[in-house]
């Protein structure tokens, strides 16, 4: 006995034609080698595949028990698919698309005599009796014949799918736009008369030949013509970013990024350099910000860099003066009419400066001050030019000027009260005066000649040293005084200095180990610090940087010994 599978075969029908349920007959070896050789054919594409009773071609990969129908349902239908795609007496029906409501009034004749079947109180045939909204009639309209009511718009119900429902252009009749090109018609057919009758007027006012007026006469309607191609015309100028639109073969080719292009993210790999968005693909920063090049010389800098250069700045402090003048009351609109508000920008721009000049006269007129206003400029102020200068490497000068000495903050050469010459000109005996009259008073006038004169005679001479001795004995006291004071200073502190040897010896091996104490807090502080900076400044935690408490003096001292001073020609040999 063979172990074939059992395939199905015509089943035996009877003289009523009913369908037998006898078991399927068997198949050959040779028809079922051969059936299997032409499923397989048939997968590898040799051998046409099957179809089914719709005409359409069955898949061969599709498994029998999906394609074949039950013997015992209806033997003799051919493998079909149709039991798997949607069956249309199951489907929902929904509205055409040309369906709509009913707008307006009927546009029928008006109804003079009773119908049968319709409302006997005021004769609409969309309504009976019991249903009538109008006023209930003494006779109704069944019986006089008049007043016959029209009847009401018979709404119809519309079912529609998803998209039907969110069609903007439900309900619309291309009538309507119809009507729109017409009148454009209209509009261009009498631009094209008013032309040429402008022509022709010119023509006979004998302003121009008839040679020259023909050709544009001609020329009309070889410009409406045209007017199609002139839109292709400009096709080319409304590219997408990334498209190109060939208006003649009517093709888009898209535009692969060449291999030469670098992604942002990858112009610097550093994972604390500029941020990069990848949803919205904006990298605002340089990347090269933190590498030490030129801005301009690199490739890319930045989104913000193209945002904030070129007509940018003035294109938005434009937008920026629309919106506030249209809140002034100014019908004004960048992109409506752009010639009018710069226009108007420009005036604003002339108005505000006059104003500003005014309000600034009329402060100084007031106030004063334009002395200070006429400053010298800021280079001159603090002696800085960009003069090049090249140093050795033991400072001295190779390339370039030296460095002009600064000179003193304070007047020099000012000559006073008639002198010609400055106070400390003159030195003598231990004191300053001036060489042009030898007087030794400050902001005294000048004598010449004469007080040089007095100043050496023995007389004059004398009232001099007097007065030299008396200030040699004032300021002979004081300091005396001030030597007594700082002798019984120094006893107090000796008799204190014995009683208090043991305890200063305690205070100051507590000030020790707190100054101790205090150098190792800095020193932790300093390493969290330089640990704090390395890290991206979103990644910081709140107040990493701060104290609140204040210092104490030994935390100060600590500061001032582990700081690091720039202008220490050893700061740099101090961490080896």
């Amino acid at each position: 006995t063979s172990t074939h599978p059992v395939m199905t075969e015509q089943p035996n029908t009877t003289s009523e034609g009913i369908v037998g349920l006898d078991e399927p007959k068997k198949m050959t070896r040779e028809d079922w080698r051969k059936k299997k050789e032409l499923e397989e054919q048939r997968k590898l594409g040799n051998a046409p595949a099957e179809v089914d009773e719709e005409g359409k071609d069955i898949n061969p990969h599709i498994p029998q028990y999906i394609s074949s129908v039950p013997w015992y349902i209806d033997p003799s239908k051919r493998p079909t698919l149709k039991h798997q795609r949607p069956q249309s007496e199951c489907q929902k029906q929904y509205s055409a698309i040309g369906d709509w409501y009913k707008r307006g009034v009927q546009e029928n004749a008006v109804t003079t005599k009773y119908r049968k079947g319709a409302c006997e109180n005021c004769g609409a045939m969309t309504h009976k009796k019991k249903d009538c909204l109008e006023r209930p009639r003494k006779v109704g309209a069944k019986f006089t014949g008049t007043g016959i009511a029209p009847d009401e718009h018979a709404q119809i119900q519309l079912t529609m799918d998803y998209d039907g429902k969110r069609d903007r252009w439900n309900g619309y009749d291309p009538e309507e736009h119809q009507r729109i090109v017409e009148e454009y018609a209209k509009v261009d057919l009498a631009k094209r008369t008013l032309k040429a009758q402008k022509l022709q007027d010119e023509l006979a006012s004998g302003k121009l030949d008839q040679s020259v007026i023909m050709e544009p006469l001609c020329n009309l309607e070889r410009e409406h013509d045209s007017e199609g191609e002139d839109e292709d015309k400009y096709a080319d100028d409304i590219d997408m970013p990334g498209q190109n639109f060939d208006s003649k073969r009517r093709i888009t080719v898209r535009n692969l990024r060449i291999r030469e292009d670098t992604a942002k993210y990858l112009r610097n790999l550093d994972p604390n350099s500029s941020y990069y968005d990848p949803k919205t693909r904006a990298m605002r920063e340089n990347p090269y910000s933190n590498t030490g090049m030129n801005p301009d010389e690199v490739g890319y800098a930045g989104d913000n860099f193209a945002r904030y250069t070129g007509d940018t700045i003035s294109m938005a402090q434009t937008q920026l003066f629309a919106w506030e003048a249209y809140e002034r009351g100014s019908e004004v609109h960048l992109q409506a009419d752009p010639t009018k508000l710069e226009l108007l920008h420009r005036s604003f721009k002339v108005k505000k400066e006059d104003f500003k000049e005014e309000q600034r006269e009329s402060i100084l007129e007031k106030y004063g001050g334009q002395e200070h206003l006429d400053a010298p400029p800021r280079e001159l102020l603090l002696a800085q030019t960009e003069d090049y200068v090249e140093y050795s490497r033991h400072g001295a000068i190779l390339k370039g000027l030296e460095k002009a000495v600064a000179r003193s903050k304070y007047e020099e050469d000012v000559l006073i009260n008639n002198h010609t010459c400055i106070w400390g000109s003159y030195w003598k005996d231990g004191f300053w005066g001036y060489k042009c009259c030898h007087s030794m008073v400050k902001q005294s006038y000048c004598t010449g000649d004469a007080g040089i004169q007095t100043v050496s005679t023995p007389s004059g001479r004398g009232e001099t040293l007097c007065k030299f001795d008396l200030r040699h004995t004032l300021t002979r006291q004081m300091h005396q005084k001030k030597m007594k004071e700082k002798k019984k200073k120094r006893k107090n502190k000796k008799n204190k200095k014995h009683v208090s040897d043991d305890s200063d010896s305690e205070d100051e091996e507590k000030k020790r180990e707190k100054l101790k104490k205090a150098l190792e807090a800095e020193d932790k502080r300093v390493k969290q610090v330089d640990v704090m900076m390395q890290l991206d400044e979103r990644k910081r935690p709140y107040h990493s940087l701060q104290e609140i408490k204040a210092p104490t003096e030994e935390e100060i001292e600590a500061f001032r010994m582990k700081r690091c001073r720039p202008d220490d020609p050893m700061a740099s040999f101090l961490g080896q």
